[in-house]
């Protein structure tokens, strides 16, 4: 697949959209973070995407409707329970899906947060990674009382965090609260106050709480609840990615250019790996990994 992306070919069922399921940032179906994808949703109402993203029930889908020039999409996202200004991983799966009907190459997507261009190119082995390059982020202090509660709602003592990297409100397409556990084992423990830590992220506008361990200087492992969005853990999370490269960027400016892995979704038995390009178009991040269809079903309209 060389040619240039232009539009979607997947066309509409009489009966409703065209759904179709793929896994984000992993090239097995049973790794990472699912997705829904609607290639076109022209004539969606809010209400309609809401319920068949709640049909879906991955954490979110993403509805594609062609735009006016080549490459060029409206897109909108939902969670099983509300809309959410952009998700990454269903992103990079929509863009894989797109590349795999209509082409390589560059497309444009205008999100709620901005414009998010993506790019899909193949591989070494031939397999489709998508790259998509966040809208400018932005990093604010966390307040010590909002880091209190949220550790307390999490379980965590204020001695599991790792000191050299502080609890930051970071942005790059939706907002996350980044936590860094200052051991693995720590990490893998995960048994929160759902109700509670939804509240909580509700009253701060927060997607995901984005908690993070360093393996090494440019190797993390991470993990993202997800109660806002009715789901207790969010795979893979490429917006998360973003904000957290934008994270690390703001502590350490020095830190750019690099390129970081990031690991998820091993705890939930889906791994999954994320690349995060600080410094090719700074501010902005670049997310990239690979989507693999798992398989799609036509919904009713």
């Amino acid at each position: 697949m060389t040619t240039d992306a232009t539009s979607a070919a997947a066309a509409a069922p009489a009966d409703g959209p065209e759904i179709l399921r793929y896994a984000a940032f992993a090239t097995d179906p049973a790794g990472g973070n699912p997705a829904g994808v609607v290639l076109d949703a022209t004539g969606l109402s809010a209400d309609r995407m809401l319920a068949i993203a709640a049909e879906v029930g991955y954490s979110e889908t993403a509805f594609l409707v062609p735009g006016p020039g080549a490459g060029e999409y409206g897109v909108r996202y939902f969670s099983p329970l509300t809309e959410v200004p952009f998700c990454g991983h269903a992103t990079v799966a929509s863009a894989v899906a797109l590349a795999e009907r209509v082409g390589t190459g560059r497309y444009l997507y205008r999100t709620a947060a901005g414009e998010v261009p993506v790019e899909v190119a193949e591989d070494a082995d031939g397999g489709l990674r998508a790259t998509l390059t966040s809208v400018e982020p932005r990093v604010e202090e966390a307040d010590a009382a909002d880091v209190d509660e949220a550790l307390a709602l999490l379980g965590w003592a204020a001695g599991d965090l790792d000191p050299a990297l502080p609890p930051r409100y970071a942005y790059a397409g939706a907002r996350h609260l980044v936590l860094a556990a200052g051991t693995r084992d720590r990490l893998a423990r995960l048994d929160y106050d759902f109700d509670g830590l939804a509240a909580f992220m509700t009253a701060r506008d927060l997607v995901t709480v984005q908690l993070v361990w360093r393996a090494a200087s440019d190797v993390f492992h991470v993990r993202n609840p997800f109660p806002v969005g009715g789901v207790v853990e969010d795979p893979a999370t490429g917006a998360a990615a973003a904000a957290f490269g934008a994270y690390l960027r703001d502590l350490d400016p020095a830190a750019a250019p690099a390129v970081l892995t990031l690991h998820q979704g091993e705890d939930l038995g889906r791994p999954g790996t994320l690349h995060v390009d600080l410094g090719t178009e700074a501010p902005r991040v670049r997310v990239s990994g690979a989507a693999v269809d798992i398989g799609q079903e036509d919904s009713a309209s």
